[in-house]
């Protein structure tokens, strides 16, 4: 899809932002490797896991920073990046709460499927040129969102009564992170909807959006997942 803008500023923040998304991730990814060894063995899958989700977006910021340069964009990297690190967003949370191993495999059968759903039924919407479209898909979309968060605040909320101390301060810092954060995503979506077509400052909005949503959902949140893990591993020696 062409993306030229008329308005130079706009045009230059979109880019610097996916640039400052780009080495924020990459940047992310060889610190997340650097501390696999940090935590007990048990939770090292968890900030491994980090590692690969922000590895994951770190090339997709880059592939969309390039083609913004040459001024287009492709929203498939978005989704595409979306549809491999959201489930495993979920998977790292799971493997740092101390659920056990059923309920933990339980809520991946459920999680993980919804995730996928949820992306999937996002991007005919994000790329409908008709207003209609788009709210029919938000709406679908939603519907798997909002189980998603539902659930895994339940899950945070439960870890976070069952510890205390600093394990109970980092759940209680990681839930927080979540909450704000996912519900920047469907807020950006409607900008486009909310504004007139063709609207470059909607444009650049939900570009911003997306991209200091995925800088706190990949990265700030991975740091969340260690700390938890760390003060685990804290307790069990």
């Amino acid at each position: 899809m062409k993306m030229v803008f008329e308005d130079s500023t706009l045009n230059q923040l979109v880019y610097n932002a996916l640039s400052f998304g780009t080495a924020v991730m990459l940047g992310a990814f060889v610190y997340f490797l650097t501390q696999i060894k940090s935590v007990a063995k048990q939770y090292q899958s968890g900030v491994a896991v980090s590692a690969v989700v922000v590895g994951i977006a770190g090339y997709h910021y880059y592939r969309m920073w390039s083609d913004w340069g040459s001024g287009t964009v492709n929203e498939g990297y978005r989704y595409a990046d979306w549809l491999i690190t959201v489930p495993l967003l979920v998977i790292e949370l799971l493997i740092v709460l101390g659920v056990t191993a059923d309920r933990r495999k339980k809520l991946m059968t459920t999680l993980v499927p919804a995730t996928v759903l949820m992306i999937g039924l996002g991007y005919p919407g994000e790329t409908a040129t008709s207003d209609g479209t788009k709210w029919t898909f938000w709406i679908l979309a939603m519907l798997p969102f909002i189980y998603i968060l539902f659930t895994l605040s339940g899950e945070l909320k439960a870890a976070g009564s069952r510890e205390k101390g600093a394990v109970a301060s980092s759940i209680k810092n990681a839930t927080t992170i979540l909450l704000l954060t996912w519900l920047v995503y469907p807020i950006g979506y409607l900008f486009p909807v909310i504004f007139d077509a063709g609207n470059e400052g909607a444009e650049t909005a939900r570009q911003l959006a997306y991209t200091v949503a995925d800088i706190t959902a990949k990265g700030l949140y991975g740091l969340m997942i260690l700390n938890i893990a760390k003060a685990r591993s804290g307790d069990s020696h």
